[in-house]
């Protein structure tokens, strides 16, 4: 809890593997090196000296013998701010150059300066829509070079001023591709219409006002099918093409984007089977964009990634209708301004006046490649400032000639040498680059001796340790290793590949040296894995007051029992109706029975979960009793030790009853009883088996031969009724053309009597 009350966060040196000041200055932010001679103990381990400023003090370690690399700022390049910009190059941010070197996972803060130079240069590139709805506007746009002018010399006596126009890509659906409608896209009355293109720059930056006026009232409107024009094919050229529009190094650079209609954007291009995407360069050839026809439209985040590189800052002049979209877009695109524009463009140079007001009044500092594990937040020292951000700082209402400030915080979580990253104001040219180092190795100033005392005269000391001499290693350097190496020493030290000495003592040239315990004991045993604290206790002593605590495990006092000493020795509440102590099937602990698994208790007498022994006991039986089965050759070595036997004509035996069937499929009859231990058991097995009658051979003979008659018989039945019924099926076929033969004879007869009554 801090003076107010409030929790503060506690200092934690979370380590893991350390053999050195380097290990433990890389392992956390408050991980702290002491370099104190005969800071550990003997055989001690060299991570006890890696831990939190407060522990280590704690410990015994000297404030001054404590390291911890600080963090170093050097500014390398920190020319003053300009104000006014008479001179080639004014400085408007200042420092230029920073070198940092800085502990990983700590933070160094610094301030950053900017001002707005007095009068300092504007170029100003106007492209315009030429698409037949912008007719009216070009009208105007060519009287506007004098207003446009006067308004910039308020500014800055150093304006320049460039022009361009767009349409949209000259291929279906975008614009009519007929050859008489390519060269004159617009209605046939209009006689002032040029040939339909995609982007095209007119006029190269320039001071000269008759310049601009001249090129401009040479344009003529031009026309396209659909409502969307290519107005970002036409800014991505416009600002990549940095050589040929005529943008100066030292200037704030501005695009002043004049139209009525929304915009194609990446994608829109597969319309017309453009699949080729756009690939942020510069094609320009007789000041047209040659790539218009062969190349999607730019993406959104593609032309607001140039604009920023290139320092440009867009002001959108768009009419009414499509004002919502423009200032969605210009959300996307950092330092960018959105103005409506009256339907004849009248108003553009107040438009443009006013965005470049609100531009140039609001300073965003914000950096570029940022290198990995490295963290920036911005804190703006202004009237207007915004909140503090990781990603950019922001003042605004900042007049020309104020100073500003930024408090840029840099941190580093892993270790890195001489990366570099940009810190800038967007739209400005000016830049501060910073270089990181960050310190993660520990600079001891070491006595050179290389037989060193404290190293036993076979080493020398780095940063509080020893480093030994070939053939010695230890913690003093103490130990001849021979052949061995100090892994090997130290595996020694591991019981099962475990915690060194289990963590209860040091591994002092191979062997475990135990620490003492809180109480003054030692902890003892090959790897220090004994100690005689914590064994079991009853009625709240160790060992129940009557017995020896010995590695973990209580050794009792005569008479005295139990894994806490508890219980008299007796067998009492163990012995058995037989005088036997839990029937030879358990042990008798605290008077009590521990029957072997299996056993139930009171008194081990019987098995639940045993195999039956009428079962597991048949074989036994089977040639004891009557020389028979599988153990039949060995019968006396196999049984004799685990049953008694005796063959009975009727048994006395009432516990266990038994009735199986042996090799010979004949019932065997016995009972079993238990004896005292688990395979001990007394049988009586009854003389006579049931075994059953072997059939009879002449009933089996005779039976077969009557058998084999009775089918034959059978079969000759069957076949005697096949030819039966065969011929039963001729004799009346055979009825059937007898009938029919005595139908013709008297049908005969009838014709010749009727024919002898004729008369010729």
């Amino acid at each position: 809890m801090g003076r107010n009350g409030l929790c503060q966060q506690e200092e934690v040196c979370s380590k893991s593997v350390i053999n050195s000041c380097g290990d433990c200055i890389r392992s956390g932010k408050y991980c702290m090196w002491c370099k104190q001679l005969n800071f550990t103990k003997a055989g001690e381990q060299d991570a006890v000296r890696c831990d939190t400023q407060t522990q280590l003090i704690r410990r015994g370690c000297k404030r001054e013998e404590i390291i911890s690399p600080e963090n170093n700022l050097k500014i390398v390049q920190g020319d003053s701010l300009s104000t006014l910009s008479n001179q080639p190059e004014p400085v408007q941010l200042s420092p230029q150059k920073i070198s940092l070197r800085q502990r990983s996972g700590h933070s160094t803060t610094f301030s950053v300066s900017f001002k707005r130079a007095e009068g300092y240069p504007v170029d100003l590139y106007y492209l315009m829509d030429l698409s037949y709805s912008m007719k009216d506007d070009l009208k105007n746009v060519k009287e506007l070079g004098k207003d446009l002018f006067a308004a910039l010399n308020t500014i800055t006596k150093y304006a320049q001023i460039g022009f361009g126009a767009f349409v949209d890509k000259t291929v279906l659906p975008y614009t009519n591709i007929n050859k008489e409608k390519l060269l004159k896209p617009c209605d046939e009355n209009d006689q002032h219409c040029q040939a339909a293109f995609g982007y095209r720059h007119v006029l190269n930056m320039t001071p000269s006002e008759d310049e601009f006026k001249n090129k401009v009232t040479e344009q003529s409107i031009s026309g396209n099918l659909d409502s969307p024009e290519g107005s970002l094919d036409a800014m991505m050229q416009a600002a990549v093409c940095g050589d040929k529009i005529g943008w100066r190094n030292s200037s704030t650079r501005l695009i002043v984007l004049t139209t009525d209609a929304g915009f194609h954007m990446a994608g829109d291009g597969k319309l017309a089977g453009i699949l080729e995407p756009n690939d942020k360069q510069c094609y320009m050839e007789n000041n047209l964009y040659s790539k218009s026809s062969e190349m999607d439209y730019p993406s959104v985040g593609q032309l607001a990634m140039q604009l920023e590189k290139n320092n440009i800052q867009p002001i959108f002049a768009v009419t009414k209708e499509v004002e919502n979209v423009y200032k969605q877009l210009s959300k996307m695109i950092p330092k960018s301004e959105v103005g409506v524009l009256s339907s004849d463009s009248k108003n553009v140079v107040q438009l443009i006046k006013s965005a470049y007001n609100r531009l140039s009044s609001k300073v965003t500092l914000t950096h570029d490649n940022l290198p990995a594990n490295v963290r920036v937040v911005y804190t703006p020292k202004c009237d207007h400032a915004g909140p503090p951000g990781d990603s950019e700082g922001v003042c605004d209402n900042v007049r020309v000639g104020q100073e500003i400030s930024f408090d840029v915080t840099v941190t580093a979580t892993s270790c890195m040498e001489d990366k570099s990253f940009t810190i800038r104001p967007l739209g400005i040219k000016d830049t501060l680059t910073v270089t990181l180092s960050t310190n993660c190795e520990c600079q001891c100033v070491d006595p050179q001796n290389s037989s060193h005392p404290h190293c036993t005269g076979k080493g020398q000391v780095s940063c509080g340790i020893c480093s030994c001499s070939e053939g010695s290693i230890g913690q003093f350097c103490e130990c001849s290793i021979g052949a061995k190496d100090e892994r090997t020493l130290r595996a020694s030290c591991q019981r099962q590949n475990g915690t060194e000495c289990e963590g209860r003592g040091d591994c002092v040239c191979g062997r475990c040296k135990c620490h003492t315990t809180e109480s003054g004991s030692s902890y003892h045993g090959d790897f220090c894995e004994c100690d005689d604290e914590h064994c079991e206790k009853f009625l709240n002593k160790l060992c129940g007051g009557r017995g020896k605590c010995n590695c973990g495990k209580c050794e009792c006092d005569g008479g005295y029992e139990g894994s806490a000493c508890q219980c008299r020795v007796s067998e009492e509440g163990c012995r058995t109706l037989n005088n036997t102590v839990c029937y030879g099937r358990g042990t008798c602990k605290c008077n009590r029975c521990e029957c072997r698994e299996g056993y139930q208790n009171p008194r081990c007498q019987t098995c639940l979960g045993c195999t039956d022994p009428c079962q597991t006991k048949l074989n036994c039986i089977e040639c004891l009793g009557f020389e028979s089965g599988p153990f039949k050759k060995n019968c006396t070595v196999a049984c004799s030790k685990s049953i008694y036997h005796e063959m009975v004509d009727q048994s006395t035996i009432q516990s266990r009853k038994c009735q199986q069937k042996d090799s010979d499929g004949c019932w065997i009859k016995f009972n079993l009883d238990q004896l005292v231990g688990e395979d001990n058991y007394k049988a009586e097995i009854l003389k006579q088996r049931d075994c059953p009658e072997p059939p009879s051979v002449t009933a089996i003979i005779g039976g077969s031969i009557a058998s084999v008659a009775l089918i034959g018989i059978l079969l000759l039945m069957l076949i005697k009724l096949l030819i039966y019924m065969k011929d039963l099926k001729e004799f009346r076929k055979f009825e059937n053309e007898k009938k029919k033969s005595n139908f013709n004879a008297s049908t005969t007869l009838v014709i010749l009597s009727e024919l002898s009554g004729i008369k010729v």
